[in-house]
């Protein structure tokens, strides 16, 4: 499957090429679109200049000072041309969610953190019909939930849920938690195993790995996980055991044990105040040559299920927050003891104001440290992180506070998750980058107007600042207005889909 694809990609890439490099060509050619005028930033060849850029065929094939013709033409001077932002951490499945984050400069979101269940039947759903890039990794719960074998009527009423596109944390938690408590047999974990790499085979980018939902997992059983992703070369995605220094060392030490190659999502809600300390580790591992990376999002609150194992007894302790810290989704409201134990019953998401504003900005300044919004599943007054973590980082964090550069900035939202998965999803080769040959996905912003108009008082709202959109070579947002009727987003799939 790698092998074809690539040498698919080479033949495109080598016509693109041999086109550009005609000079006289270049002068007579009609490009699909062009892009006019704009300060283009190409990360990875530090490309930082006025340039004129030629699409054709979904590719970018001419970047040049000289004039291009276009079928279309948009002059874009004054905006920043960007690779188009890759979001590695989202809840949200559907387009009504895909529509807050093309708002938010976003091209490709995925969901790595949780993984998605039934995995081949969602992206033969999602096909032809996304506004943008989609993809996911396994889903290590659910799998281990249908190796246990007395759930399969659960197992299969979840197949709807998933081609709802309703998100797992919430509709999905209370059914597969159901056995989170259980310590599977030898013969389950087995089956557990197979059916990760059967699901790997569908397509998946790696192994979602939640273990805070599971917290009771036996250390065996996720060492196992572990084992066969090092012998697979498969990437974790580890939201850890507890947001604690412990639970980070934990998952770094089966990464390093077993060759695993490992990704640390939310290291600022898993590490809270030693989010330095947690840092540190990890470049002193990668230092040492093992493959462990990690991400933030920039608000200083996080958001999840109420009936999730995280506020189990000592949960105000663990935190270092009490009800009062606790905001309801579904109204808005702060909760009360009271409330708390009320609505843990029936279930539902709540946003945790937990982090103080010097731990994100250590996490957003340290070199290496990506951004993924863990953006959640659409509901009014969801976490603003579902519809503004680029532009607020963009618009508070390099605009305002300075606390890092712009083609940082850029960088850690294209370039460094491009790369972080390119081992794992071969697409990944082509994306994160303003280049010939690279895919048409394209962000363009106002860098002096950019910034986050979602709240966590007021709800969702489409960030500002982002003119232009383009996914696959189309455009899914003009002037600031999303395209109606456009649906250009490919499936990212993982190296071993059969």
């Amino acid at each position: 499957m790698l092998y074809i694809f690539l040498k698919a990609r080479f033949l495109i890439l080598a016509a693109t090429v041999c086109i550009c490099l005609n000079a006289t060509a270049q002068s007579t050619i009609e490009y699909d679109i062009v892009l006019s005028g704009g300060r283009v930033i190409d990360p990875e060849t530090k490309l930082d200049a006025i340039r004129n850029v030629g699409i054709n065929n979904n590719l970018i094939a001419q970047i040049s000072t000289e004039t291009l013709k276009g079928k279309q033409t948009i002059n874009v001077s004054g905006l920043v041309v960007a690779p188009g932002f890759i979001d590695m951490h989202i809840h949200g499945r559907s387009n009504v969610e895909q529509e807050y984050q093309l708002h938010d400069g976003v091209t490709t979101a995925l969901e790595l953190e949780w993984g998605i269940e039934h995995l081949g039947k969602w992206y033969a759903s999602r096909k032809g019909k996304a506004l943008i890039n989609y993809g996911a990794s396994v889903n290590w719960p659910f799998e281990r939930f249908k190796a246990i074998g007395k759930y399969q009527n659960a197992v299969d009423s979840l197949l709807q849920i998933t081609l709802r596109g309703e998100a797992n944390i919430g509709a999905m938690t209370n059914t597969i938690l159901r056995a989170a408590t259980e310590t599977i047999t030898p013969d389950a974990l087995n089956q557990t195993l197979a059916n990760i790499k059967a699901s790997l085979a569908e397509g998946g980018i790696g192994i979602g790995a939640p273990i805070g939902y599971l917290p009771k997992t036996n250390p065996n059983e996720m060492f196992q996980v572990y084992k066969l992703a090092g012998e697979l070369q498969a990437l974790v995605f580890s939201h850890v055991r507890q947001p604690d220094i412990i639970s980070i060392q934990e998952a770094i030490a089966d990464a390093v044990l077993t060759g695993a190659p490992l990704h640390i999502v939310h290291i600022n809600s898993m590490s809270l105040g030693n989010i330095g300390l947690s840092l540190e580790m990890v470049n002193a591992a990668n230092k040492k040559g093992f493959d462990i990376s990690t991400e933030l999002y920039p608000y200083t609150a996080g958001s999840t299920s109420l009936q999730s194992a995280m506020f189990d007894e000592g949960w105000q302790q663990r935190l270092g927050i009490s009800y009062g810290d606790l905001q309801w989704v579904a109204t808005g409201e702060r909760l009360t003891k009271e409330t708390f134990d009320a609505y843990r019953k029936t279930g539902g998401v709540v946003i945790l104001h937990v982090m103080k504003p010097e731990w994100i900005q250590t996490g957003i300044a340290a070199p290496g440290v990506m951004i993924g919004s863990d953006g959640m599943t659409y509901a009014k007054l969801a976490h603003p992180r579902t519809a503004g973590t680029f532009s607020r980082v963009l618009g508070k964090y390099v605009r305002e506070e300075k606390v890092l550069d712009l083609n940082t900035a850029i960088e850690k939202m294209t370039l460094l998750p491009a790369k972080r998965l390119e081992n794992i999803a071969p697409s990944m080769r082509f994306k994160g980058r303003i280049q010939v040959g690279a895919d048409a996905d394209i962000t363009i912003f106002n860098p002096e107007t950019i910034i986050d108009k979602a709240t966590f008082e007021k709800g969702l709202e489409f960030s500002a600042g982002i003119e232009y959109v383009l996914v696959n070579g189309s455009f899914v947002l003009k002037n600031g207005k999303t395209v109606s009727n456009v649906f250009p987003g490919q499936a990212v799939y993982g190296k071993f889909k059969k």
